[in-house]
């Protein structure tokens, strides 16, 4: 048992998981294994409480079900969605219901203009559906690609550009609410209010009193409009009780920012505001803070989108920057500030407009350097990676064992100077060194980071005391404790103090009108205890150097394969953690429980792709952790056996296809037989299991010697151990280079080689280094020592070949390795005539080619040869991983699941197209389409 798991007794434990599965009518949904429940208690906050059970909520209904048995149990309830939420207002000690797996549903309203979205959905998910009809979401989270809109809504979270104008409040029309009492409350129907008033009288009553109640008295209509005059998610949004009349749109609006305490968000209605395509960015360095917030007034009747500061610790970090600017790398920073600042249009010719009225005021600013706004995508890149990078850079490099605090507070724009100059007072008085102050200046909100040691049973004082100090300091400059990471548990001790004994008894009575057993988010928002904050601290122990650095915000769980299934890369590391305190506790019992879960869980199902990299503000590819553990897990045998494998790659790539072609020949009922008695004994992640749809055994690769060739195929020896209806991407391509005039050889002793890849994903680093040994001398002279490129005819194959390069002695970097589809687009397709376009294409982008920077590439050559070209919104790796697809298919069942859906609603197509043979087998699996690659497509059209 973990320190923060409750110690309920057994028998407690059962009724509850019996409620729960009633309530569901699926015990499938109800989780309760203790790494699964270890696994859902992390999030972004450095809080941490392990539930008692996970539920995996489906409807509205089945919520108010859950409240019930939640209720019937006398345990509190919780809510989690993307788990990016910073204040602990994500975990609890109770049930914890999951609404991100089936809450996801995405409908666009009035060509953009609204939208309908379910708390699943992620910011990026809703805007990658309107940026087609020129609209986004007003809130603009720097989480965006995986916090949710019920995360964002319940938060109110906002960003960098929306202020509160458009906010989730601002932007709210309506949304459906499901109550503690199971009450299920639409608030866009014309009768809402009259059915609240039916279903819910007290509540009804009581939020009309507490409405007239502010209203009529001066002082604290007052002491409300002043606090939401500002960024301000402390506390509930009283400010609801002035803007809104009927108690409908009150209790809506008081939902937005409520984080859990009042009502399950079950589906929200929000406005949408124009996006816009064009802007022009500059970074205005100025000599200190006081220059720089000096010159806000000024810069914000110039009507810019945002206006980011950044003081001199900041640029100090974003000079370390790969992508920063040469002006900020060879800025000598010493009591330096700066301002990013956005002037954003629809066209380019409006935004010039604004840059050209803004130019005057720039130019009288006390700036060293230009003041010059720059349209150069590459320039504002480099700006705006530097901002965002901030966060990671610091988490990213905090010591091992430590945690990264990222809080938020606001204060009157004309305060802003002296607060900052207090608030690294702070710092240096509570030795937080090398802390830093960023954040949306034009709005008064400031972010600042440090780091702590926190949980394990460790001193609290030093991060005690600075937060009293810093509380002292907001409050007395007429801030917010909290401006959009919302109160949680971290700020919840200290609202009364913000809002004063009467305002605070308001919020009081809203949540008992509400939730009057107090079942959801207990200690969250409003809490009596003072030392609330200070309460189940997330210690972080040193485990790898991957788990060390991940800071858990789960930027990588909406691109991870497994994400449905088992676990996600956060998950994987957060066990990890696990597994290590128990360790340190002494507790073997759960150690060895939870490795033994692990392993299928966490490391078997992992596709080892590298998505999660691509997310992660810190760059961890947790595939490289679980491919560690697959070696270790191997043993010496399976070593051996796989470098065998090395030694004799032609005759192994030929067993695979005989096998292939003899089971398709075969009865099936005797294949599977024979088949699931092999994986008994040998194992499932031994072992691949056969399926029908899987096909016969293609060719061995032949090997052609071309003098003065212009370009090395490296075919893919996928290609001989799965055969295609078609030719496969290898002959394709041969054929596309004859018509263009392009000459192609082959490394010398091509059908024993391989790009290394199989090895790789199982950390088999024996096997993969004699592949090596055998590849990088047949490239280096089938290229002439690197004088003509490599190609590779599958995406993961041309990144393995990639590693192994660069992985090798340094005389063999000399050789490009480049994939077909770019070399095709650039160096072949100029050279023909497109005579037969497909009129309807649906394309499946792989994660490899994703990682290699090849999604515009295969785009682009895609839409060259079709007529229209379909990249599914729920597009995502496949799960199929080389091997994963057929040692556990289940992996690439969920990863395709919601994909092949959105594609049968979506079709017809005339063809469907990948760029890596073993995604097409996945992707064929799960749509029940052929699908091939895309060089298959180009060879078709550009017939004669």
């Amino acid at each position: 048992m973990t320190a923060t798991e409750p110690a309920t007794t057994s028998g407690r434990s059962a009724d509850l998981l019996t409620l729960l599965a009633a309530a569901t009518g699926d015990p499938g949904l109800v989780r309760h294994r203790l790494i699964d429940r270890l696994a859902h208690a992390h999030d972004a906050s450095h809080f941490l409480l392990t539930p008692r059970a996970v539920v995996s909520a489906r409807s509205a209904d089945e919520v108010g079900k859950l409240f019930a048995a939640a209720g019937s149990a006398g345990v509190p309830l919780g809510f989690r969605s993307g788990g990016t939420s910073l204040s602990g207002q994500g975990g609890t000690d109770g049930v914890l219901v999951d609404t991100r797996r089936h809450f996801r549903d995405i409908e666009v309203l009035d060509d953009g203009a609204r939208v309908r979205v379910g708390p699943g959905a992620t910011i990026r998910q809703v805007n990658a559906r309107l940026a087609r009809l020129g609209r986004k979401l007003g809130p603009d989270p720097a989480s965006e690609v995986a916090c949710t809109v019920g995360g964002v809504v319940a938060n109110n979270s906002s960003g960098m550009a929306c202020g509160t104008w458009a906010n989730s409040y601002a932007t709210l029309e309506s949304m459906v609410l499901v109550l503690p009492s199971g009450t299920v409350v639409d608030t866009g129907r014309r009768d809402a209010d009259e059915r609240l008033r039916a279903a819910e009288p007290e509540l009804h009553a009581g939020l009309s009193r507490l409405r007239d109640r502010v209203r009529d008295d001066a002082v604290l209509r007052k002491r409300i409009e002043q606090q939401f005059s500002m960024k301000n998610t402390m506390g509930y949004g009283l400010n609801s009780l002035l803007d809104h009349t009927a108690p409908a749109d009150i209790l809506a609006h008081l939902a937005v920012g409520s984080e859990g305490t009042l009502a399950f968000i079950a589906s929200v209605v929000l406005r949408t505001v124009p996006l816009h395509g064009h802007a022009r960015t500059g970074l205005l360095v100025f000599d200190d803070l006081a220059g720089a917030t000096g010159a806000l007034p000024a810069l914000v009747a110039t009507g810019p989108a945002t206006i980011e500061l950044l003081d001199a610790t900041s640029l100090r970090v974003g000079q370390r920057d790969a992508q920063a600017t040469g002006a900020l790398r060879d800025l000598a920073v010493d009591r330096h500030a700066a301002l990013l600042i956005e002037y954003q249009a629809a066209t380019a010719e409006e935004v010039d407009e604004l840059a050209g009225t803004a130019g005057k005021t720039l130019a009288a600013l006390p700036i060293g350097g230009s003041a010059a706004l720059s349209a150069d995508a590459a320039t504002r890149a480099g700006h705006w990676h530097v901002r965002k990078g901030l966060y990671a850079m610091i988490a990213g490099a905090r010591p091992s064992g430590t945690t990264a605090l990222l809080e938020d507070i606001v204060v009157p724009v004309p305060e802003l100077l002296p607060t900052c100059e207090a608030l690294t007072g702070l710092f240096a008085t509570h030795g937080y060194h090398d802390s830093v102050i960023f954040g949306h200046a034009k709005d008064g909100n400031i972010h600042f980071m440090l780091t702590e040691q926190l949980g394990g049973g460790g001193p609290l004082d030093r991060f005690a005391a600075f937060t009293d100090d810093m509380v002292d300091l907001v409050l007395g400059r007429g801030g917010s404790l909290k401006a959009e990471h919302g109160t949680g548990r971290m700020m919840a001790p200290f609202v009364r103090r913000q809002y004063g004994d009467e305002l605070y008894e308001v919020m009081v009575e809203i949540k008992r009108l509400c939730d009057p057993r107090d079942l959801l988010n207990p200690g969250v928002l409003i809490a009596e205890d003072p030392s609330g904050h200070l309460r189940n601290l997330k210690a972080s122990p040193r485990v790898e150097e991957e788990v060390d650095r991940c800071v858990e915000c789960g930027f990588c769980e909406p691109v991870c394969p497994s994400r449905d299934l088992t676990t996600t890369p956060r998950q994987r590391i957060v066990l990890r953690r696990e597994i290590e305190r128990a360790r340190e506790a002494g507790d073997t019992d759960t150690v060895a429980r939870l490795r033994a879960e692990y392993d299928y869980d966490a490391v078997q199902t992992c596709a080892v792709d590298g998505m999660c990299q691509t997310a992660c503000p810190v760059t961890i590819n947790t595939g490289d952790l679980m491919k560690r553990l697959r070696a270790e897990d191997a043993g010496r045998a399976a070593s051996a056996l796989w470098a065998g494998a090395a030694r004799h790659w032609d005759g192994t790539t030929r067993a695979a296809a005989t096998a292939l072609t003899t089971a398709a020949k075969l009865p099936r009922r005797l294949v599977l037989g024979a088949n699931e008695l092999a994986r008994k004994t040998g194992g499932t992640d031994a072992v691949p299991l056969w399926s029908p749809e899987l096909p016969r055994g293609g060719r061995r690769r032949t090997e052609t010697a071309v003098d003065n060739a212009d370009a090395v195929l490296f075919a893919s020896c996928t290609g001989t151990m799965f055969g295609s209806e078609g030719d496969g991407a290898a002959a394709a391509l041969r054929t596309l280079c004859e018509r263009a005039g392009v000459r192609l050889t082959t490394p010398a002793g091509l059908p024993s080689l391989c790009c290394g890849t199989p090895w790789k994903s199982k950390g088999l680093d024996r096997g993969h280094d004699e592949m090596a040994r055998r590849v990088l001398p047949a490239l280096w002279s089938a290229t002439r020592g690197g004088e003509i490129p490599v190609i590779g005819d599958a995406s993961s194959c041309t990144e393995g070949l990639r590693h192994l390069v660069e992985g090798g002695p340094e005389h063999f970097h000399a050789i490009r390795v480049v994939d077909a589809v770019e070399f095709v687009r650039d160096s072949v397709l100029p050279h023909l005539t497109i005579t037969a376009p497909a009129p309807a294409v649906a394309l499946h982008p792989t994660c490899s080619a994703t990682r290699l920077g090849l999604a515009g590439a295969l785009r682009a050559l895609t839409e060259a040869v079709a007529g229209t070209v379909t990249v599914p919104d729920e597009w995502g790796c496949c799960g199929f991983a080389g091997d994963r697809g057929l040692l556990h298919p289940e992996l690439t069942a969920s990863a395709t699941a919601r994909q092949a859906r959105e594609l049968a609603a979506a079709g017809p197509f005339d063809a469907h197209v990948s760029c890596n043979r073993t995604c097409e087998l996945g992707l064929t699996r799960a749509t029940g389409e052929r699908y091939e690659h895309v060089l298959e497509l180009v060879e078709r059209a550009t017939r004669g």
